[in-house]
């Protein structure tokens, strides 16, 4: 099982690994501990860098979760490091911290919807800095969506630490609303939850990584709204660069 640096130290950009298995069909990589995020609930995977013994260094094209492990997807042809090979990973941190402050502000916007509006996310995709997300909305006008966007920015500002913890299954859904899109996605066979809260205006489960802190998000410009359905409504965003 690949130890998974990112879900404690989203801030990780170097860490050191072992090569534990070789993915040959796809020309990939497992280690023994990773910061490369797999991707998954909206957000993309990173990419890099592998720095291996001999001197030489492989591109990270992607990383992707199979199971219990990650798999590091290599550029090119060069040639699979050999079991038990150290590495040193490098993410692309101008990609990733991007990524970081989009989903935190993702989550600034869940986090005022329901707390202004009661709405259930239904659905949410994003890409360094914008991203969209859908509500359990019957109507949306712009008068609403201007309000929202004040409040998202408001939040923002308010300079919120955000804080992430691993609870207990049981534990962590003791706790009202933790799962805020329509359908829980937790399978059965999770034991542990990865909680991240934004202190004062959102706790939810989540994967992913995410700022320190709201203002490092910066200004949220809400750039069009749409109907999706009766029930659906989509809110998108940008942030600056």
């Amino acid at each position: 099982m690949t130890e998974l640096l990112y879900q404690t130290d989203s801030y990780l950009q170097t860490f050191d690994a072992a090569v534990t298995a070789l993915d040959e069909a796809n020309h990939g990589v497992i280690l023994d501990r990773t910061a490369f995020y797999p991707g998954g609930g909206g957000q993309p995977a990173d990419r890099g860098t592998l720095a291996l013994d001999d001197g030489a260094s492989v591109t990270v094209s992607r990383a992707r979760k199979i199971g219990p492990d990650v798999v590091h997807l290599l550029d090119g042809d060069a040639p699979l490091p050999v079991l038990g090979a150290p590495v040193r990973g490098q993410i692309d941190w101008d990609l990733r911290y991007r990524l970081m402050r989009t989903h935190t502000a993702m989550h600034i916007l869940c986090g005022v919807v329901f707390r202004d509006y009661g709405a259930s996310v239904t659905g949410g995709d994003m890409e360094p800095l914008k991203g969209r997300m859908d509500f359990e909305f019957e109507t949306m006008r712009g008068e609403l969506v201007a309000a929202i966007e004040r409040a998202i920015n408001e939040e923002m500002a308010q300079a919120h630490p955000v804080q992430v913890r691993i609870l207990p299954r049981e534990e962590a859904f003791q706790i009202p609303d933790l799962i805020r899109t329509k359908i829980n996605l937790l399978p059965e066979g999770i034991r542990e939850v990865r909680v991240v809260e934004i202190v004062g205006l959102d706790l939810q489960a989540d994967g992913g990584t995410h700022v320190r802190n709201t203002s490092e998000v910066g200004p949220i410009r809400v750039t069009d709204y749409k109907s999706k359905g009766k029930i659906n409504k989509r809110i998108y965003v940008e942030l600056e660069g």
